[in-house]
């Protein structure tokens, strides 16, 4: 099973289309990082969007799932407010999150992709704040045999 990183994949507008790839021209801003931190728990990798955001990724392949932890960045330390994130595969919700704060564990993601073409990761503010926060999708993998 190939494991496809989200903290290294490739952006594209047109792509080689041999495995999952950004699709710039429809995604938000995308901030690919290492050694993340959400709640009290550090992560090895993962990406960083900001609390209105929609990444999508065509997965040019068949694949299996994607997996990841999701929450407010650590770098988000005065921020009051709160997002929710949700999953989409081929315009459809898979998986939907509570509404995590600043300092609140991350959420298990683990969302099957079997027959699919395009996954989308989505924030939105669900509520308070005066300052941008960021949301991280911790040690997310798209895993495709």
């Amino acid at each position: 099973m190939d494991a496809f990183r989200l903290a290294v994949l490739g952006h594209s507008a047109y792509g080689d289309h041999t495995g999952p790839e950004v699709r710039t021209w429809r995604s938000s801003w995308v901030w690919q990082r290492w050694g993340l931190v959400v709640g009290d728990r550090r992560f090895g990798h993962g990406i960083t969007v900001s609390s209105r955001s929609s990444v999508e990724i065509d997965l040019n392949r068949q694949c299996a799932s994607f997996s990841a932890r999701a929450g407010v960045d650590g770098l988000s330390m005065f921020t009051d407010g709160s997002v929710r994130f949700s999953v989409y595969a081929d315009e459809r919700r898979l998986w939907q999150s509570d509404a995590p704060g600043y300092g609140d564990p991350a959420a298990a993601v683990h969302v099957p992709l079997a027959g699919r073409r395009t996954l989308r990761l989505v924030v939105e503010k669900a509520g308070g704040g005066t300052l941008p926060t960021l949301a991280s999708w911790a040690d997310a993998v798209i895993s495709c045999p």
